[in-house]
């Protein structure tokens, strides 16, 4: 299994040479396994060649108990998540997988999935089109896309760098053609994929890969952002990932969040600290002063004025 495995295709007497065992003992041998279920098809003729299917069936493979259990702690980050590119396979691996161990390291493999969980928020967001965004993205084709964003539909065609799932949502950073920038889609508001084709000639700023373009957007440096921070002030900024990044604690109590940030992300940072109330204070930028004012006087015209 495993050297067929590992071929593209071959003949009967190939592996006989390769075993030092007969062309029958070979042909037996394959026929043993086809009946069990290894995807092996041949060409009509004496001389024909075997070949394996795309959907090859990897070989058995020794885990450890302490990797079976790995195995399975990994695959927990996973199950909350509404879609997943090979969600029916991860279901399958995982039934073969435990029904192989033995039952004392199944139950121990039970008691750690009902201690420990991954929780992601259920975002009530479906992605059906992530499996083909996921294909587009291994294949480094462009794709031609119906997009819904917050404010209107479009049409736009994209280059795809990669995939990335944060908070229960999956998200994909491409190169846009239309405004000719790095722009980020979230897959659910992905309503079709109108065309897909081959990496349009010419050099694209696209990083090499999604975790290029994580790192660099982890480290903008075109706005000054700096708050402080009340003891539960601090708490709540470090569940935010963008804020937690440049979250100070100060040893007798409160902190500050000092750090660079992209100007487009103070709205957002607005958004995050108005529940705070009296618990953050900005200090720069004076532009987030200004929205924050903004923001309470319209949920005081909403609310309070009649």
């Amino acid at each position: 299994m495993i050297a067929i495995n590992a071929k593209k295709d071959f003949t009967a007497g190939e592996l006989a040479e390769e075993f030092s065992v007969s062309r029958r003992t070979i042909l037996r041998d394959l026929q043993e396994l086809e009946q069990a279920g290894f995807p092996i098809y041949s060409e009509v003729g004496a001389a024909g060649r075997y070949h394996i299917l795309k959907e090859r069936v990897l070989p058995p493979i020794t885990f450890s108990e302490g990797e079976a259990k790995a195995v399975f702690f990994a695959c927990q980050a996973l199950q909350y998540y509404r879609d997943l590119p090979f969600e029916q396979e991860t279901i399958s691996v995982l039934k073969k997988f435990l029904n192989c161990l033995p039952l004392d390291i199944q139950h121990s493999i039970t008691r750690i999935q009902n201690k420990v969980v991954f929780w992601i928020p259920d975002r009530h967001c479906d992605s059906p089109l992530l499996k083909s965004m996921f294909q587009i993205v291994m294949n480094r084709h462009a794709a031609t896309i119906r997009y819904s964003s917050l404010s209107s539909e479009s049409t736009r065609t994209i280059l795809p760098v990669g995939l990335y799932a944060m908070n229960g949502l999956w998200y994909c950073p491409a190169y846009c053609t239309a405004s000719r920038q790095i722009r980020v889609f979230r897959v659910d508001r992905i309503r079709e994929i109108l065309a897909e084709t081959p990496w349009p000639k010419g050099n694209h700023p696209v990083p090499a890969s999604v975790q290029e373009y994580l790192e660099k957007t982890e480290v903008p440096n075109d706005c000054r952002l700096k708050i402080r921070l009340t003891d539960t002030g601090v708490k709540r900024c470090e569940s935010e990932c963008l804020l937690a990044g440049g979250l100070k604690p100060f040893p007798a109590g409160g902190g500050v969040v000092d750090m660079e940030i992209s100007h487009d992300a103070l709205e957002w940072v607005a958004d995050v600290l108005l529940p705070l109330g009296k618990h953050a204070v900005v200090l720069e930028p004076a532009e987030l002063k200004e929205r924050m004012r903004q923001k309470v006087h319209e949920l005081y015209e909403h609310y309070c004025e009649s």
